[in-house]
């Protein structure tokens, strides 16, 4: 099979496509035939040796959201699921922990992420565990792809944060990006008021009043301007820390702030008399469980949350789609076509 396969820790350029043996599912695991993956920063921490990169083995296939048939089942797989159309839950919950036995797979202590921990799906087939392979029924295969972590991920990370009320003001940073776009819809669904920030130039979101900044200290006053008392919700997509420094100047009394992407880019500097003050909360709110997928992906066939494709690539290009990742300009996800 074709394959994208990091040889070489670094950067992109350890990636190199070409033929690499169709895997064999174990028991309990699915072959899928990919059809798409998505281009994540998550690749790029791997192949800088952070996160799941710091303990992989080489080579590896990267994509952690992959969405195809499955056309092989291991043995102990419940029923034929051969024919089914799915996409992939990128992260791997151990399902023997405290929070995996209470449900709570999110918070798994132990989880494994495909592409990161084990093959993934930047390839023409991929193994995966039964219970990751979600069905979407007749979700289109890029829309799955663009789907299936970011959506999860934003609606975890409001629901983790105590949910929102109608009425609410909500600020989203980072909202052009795939999760932020996530969160301003799944904050408007809600009926909340919601604010978009982003660098973008085109940060116009549908239904959501856009903030555009260039330095992150200029958000505050945004903010101030539209809502006075500030934002009761604050969802962060970014992951800096400069941003999440200034988001925090934003929060409203008793205001929360979520955190649901993590960069390298500096540190989150808080006042705490501020937060003892003003009764502010912080939550770090990674990964889904199995159920937020369900309902995440039931919410964006029912088109309350549309997820964005800002470009596709062949697996051949994989490297422009990596690259494409450093466009400010760039509204939702880089989905790479596989077949």
């Amino acid at each position: 099979m074709s394959a994208a396969a990091l040889v070489a820790p670094g950067d992109a350029g350890g990636v190199v496509v070409g033929p690499l043996p169709v895997p064999r599912p174990s028991a309990g695991e699915v072959l899928i035939a990919v059809r798409t993956v998505g281009a994540n920063h998550l690749d790029l921490h791997v192949m800088h040796g952070r996160g799941p990169g710091a303990t992989a083995r080489l080579p590896l296939v990267p994509g952690i959201d992959p969405a195809g048939e499955i056309v092989d089942q291991g043995p102990d797989v419940p029923g034929d699921r051969r024919g089914e159309r799915v996409v992939v839950k990128p992260n791997i919950a151990c399902g023997v922990c405290v929070y995996c036995l209470a449900g709570e797979e999110a918070d798994c202590t132990d989880q494994r992420v495909v592409g990161g921990h084990r093959d993934g799906g930047a390839a023409e087939f991929v193994a995966v565990p039964s219970r990751n392979a979600i069905p979407i029924g007749g979700l289109d295969f890029a829309t799955a792809t663009a789907a299936v972590h970011s959506v999860p991920v934003a609606l975890h990370a409001i629901e983790a944060a105590g949910g929102i009320e109608a009425g609410a003001t909500v600020l989203v940073t980072g909202a052009t990006g795939a999760v932020g776009a996530a969160a301003v819809q799944l904050a408007r669904h809600a009926g909340a008021r919601v604010l978009a920030a982003s660098t973008s130039a085109d940060v116009s979101t549908a239904g959501a009043e856009p903030l555009r900044y260039t330095d992150p200290d200029d958000l505050p006053a945004l903010v101030a301007a539209r809502a006075p008392d500030g934002a009761g919700l604050v969802v962060d997509g970014t992951g800096r820390g400069d941003v999440l420094t200034a988001a925090a100047r934003c929060l409203a009394w008793r205001g929360r702030l979520v955190l649901c992407a993590a960069a390298s880019a500096g540190d989150l500097r808080l006042d705490p008399r501020t937060f003892y003050q003003r009764r502010h909360t912080v939550v770090g709110a990674a990964s889904a469980s199995y159920a937020d997928v369900a309902r995440a992906l039931e919410l964006v066939a029912a088109g309350v949350v549309v997820p964005e494709i800002a470009a596709e690539f062949p697996l051949a290009q994989i490297h422009a789609a990596w690259a494409a990742l450093g466009d400010r300009g760039r509204r939702g996800k880089v989905v790479i076509r596989v077949r």
